[in-house]
């Protein structure tokens, strides 16, 4: 039986196998968690319970555990008489992640900026080289992982209670972004130096340059991820409106 109503590529099955029954719920999270970003499931595909039940031969407790997490990731979306489905991620999603994350991370910048430490500096250039660890080993979804870890730092530094909050209710959307970011570029992740020069104003001494940096960066690849997104066809097969546009 498929596990909902829209047909995916064969070896979609293979992961989605049946699970151990310890941990059901982290299982069926991991397991719907790569589906959705490999693109295995797309965007917009209905969540059916009673196929991702006999899917997993689980009962529907854990499974709802598992789909209540992967909401509050942002990965996944409830509407009401409509049911539970993979979200989509729109032209005008890009631009308002791409808006906000650039007021977010000046601001978290601009909270450290004073209290950057060798630490701090040494944390940052540890977890730029776990992602290029995951980048050469061609690992696309453990890139997207280090590098929402990469970015995290900073808000993590801040100590600012509501703006760490803001960055984790990004995280899922995020993860969207990075998934069809790379298919646009056809790679298995970022480059490896897209982060050097974000690096360099993270060590300087001005902050005018970081801001100009941070904006720059959350510029990089949104044109090409925009066009992705709108010659991309819709679950009908047909390309979504303004494709031309």
């Amino acid at each position: 039986m498929p596990f909902s109503e829209v047909s995916t590529p064969r070896d979609v099955g293979a992961l989605l196998e049946r699970v151990p029954k310890a941990t059901l719920r982290a299982h069926i999270v991991e397991r719907l968690r790569l589906a959705i970003l490999a693109g295995d499931i797309p965007p917009g595909a209905p969540l059916v319970e009673t196929a991702l039940s006999e899917r997993f031969d689980v009962s529907r407790g854990p499974l709802r555990e598992a789909l209540r997490q992967l909401i509050e990731e942002g990965l996944v979306v409830t509407v009401p008489y409509t049911g539970t489905h993979v979200a989509e991620l729109s032209v005008e999603d890009v631009q308002e992640i791409y808006s906000l994350r650039t007021v977010l991370e000046t601001f978290a910048f601009e909270q450290v900026w004073p209290r950057r430490d060798d630490r701090f500096r040494a944390e940052l250039k540890r977890r730029n080289a776990a992602l290029i660890a995951t980048i050469d080993a061609g690992d696309d979804r453990a890139s997207i992982l280090t590098e929402l870890e990469f970015h995290g730092l900073v808000y993590e530094a801040s100590g600012h209670r509501l703006l760490q909050r803001a960055w984790h209710g990004l995280r899922g959307r995020l993860q969207l972004y990075w998934a069809a970011h790379h298919r646009a570029h056809g790679r298995r992740g970022p480059r490896r130096d897209s982060h050097d020069s974000y690096i360099k104003a993270a060590f300087g001494t001005e902050f005018e340059a970081m801001k100009i940096e941070i904006a720059n960066h959350m510029r990089r690849g949104m044109e090409t991820t925009e066009k992705f997104l709108r010659t991309r066809p819709d679950l009908s097969g047909k390309p979504k409106r303004g494709a031309n546009s």
